[in-house]
């Protein structure tokens, strides 16, 4: 049997993670050029990808970085010509790009609810079809969506968020049902609320955190890092096996 470092390892493998220049998907490119990944790193900061960029290199890994606002499907679809262009496959595709826009179901933005849907949905099914055919032709790949819990149990005020997410989950499944038979693996993690400067901004008045702290078993939201670990672990041989999952990550809230 191989060593365990091995069947954690991305050594060799090219990994593109959108949201990159902050929150998980930061975190999530660091891990993965540690675990000796080439990270192809995409966010709307091109500043704080550069900062990214310069941490990976310092710490001799390898990161090149691509500014995308991913809200359009142009810049998506433009995005994949550029990572295949840069690369010529992409082994690891990680949708972390997303946003919470959160409010009343009654009065709801629509323009807000179609944003919501055009991140949180549109970009990561136009990143997946548009990159599981050099995948499929490589041999395989993996594909790791960052939904939530709420896309599983519902939370008041979240109304757009919460179908965004379950459609994500939804898309997981139906990607891993096509993509299967090609030995690419398609899954999605559930974080709960996570310490990221969006969760912090959403989450930090006790009138909200409380109750739903009171509703966690474990009693504590999530660090960046617990995310980006259960992604290496998705992204890396070890977790082969693995498809159509919905990995919930999220204290317990789900099971009571």
């Amino acid at each position: 049997m191989p060593d365990w470092t091995e069947r954690f390892s991305l050594t060799g493998k090219t990994a593109l993670i959108t949201g990159a220049s902050s929150g998980i998907g930061e975190t999530i490119a660091e891990v993965f050029a540690d675990a000796g990944a080439r990270v192809l790193a995409s966010g709307r900061n091109a500043k704080k990808l550069s900062a990214l960029k310069a941490r990976v290199d310092d710490a001799g890994g390898q990161c090149a970085t691509f500014t995308a606002d991913l809200g359009s499907a142009k810049a998506a679809e433009e995005l994949v010509r550029q990572a295949l262009s840069f690369a010529g496959t992409v082994d690891i595709l990680v949708n972390s790009a997303g946003t919470a826009l959160t409010g009343p179901a009654i009065g709801f933005d629509i323009a807000d609810w179609d944003a919501t849907m055009a991140l949180n949905l549109r970009a990561p099914f136009i990143l997946s079809k548009g990159l599981a055919p050099a995948m499929i032709a490589a041999g395989g790949g993996k594909i790791i969506n960052i939904s939530s819990q709420t896309g599983v149990i519902a939370l008041p005020d979240h109304a757009a968020y919460t179908a965004s997410k379950a459609g994500l989950n939804g898309l997981t499944k139906a990607l891993m049902a096509e993509f299967a038979p090609h030995n690419v693996q398609v899954n999605a993690i559930c974080p709960t609320v996570v310490l990221t400067e969006m969760g912090q901004k959403l989450w930090s008045p006790p009138a909200k955190s409380a109750p739903f702290l009171a509703a966690t078993p474990l009693g504590r939201f999530g660090e960046p890092v617990e995310i980006a670990d259960m992604a290496l672990y998705l992204a890396s041989p070890a977790s082969d096996l693995v498809n159509g999952a919905l990995m919930m990550i999220e204290g317990g809230y789900s099971s009571v």
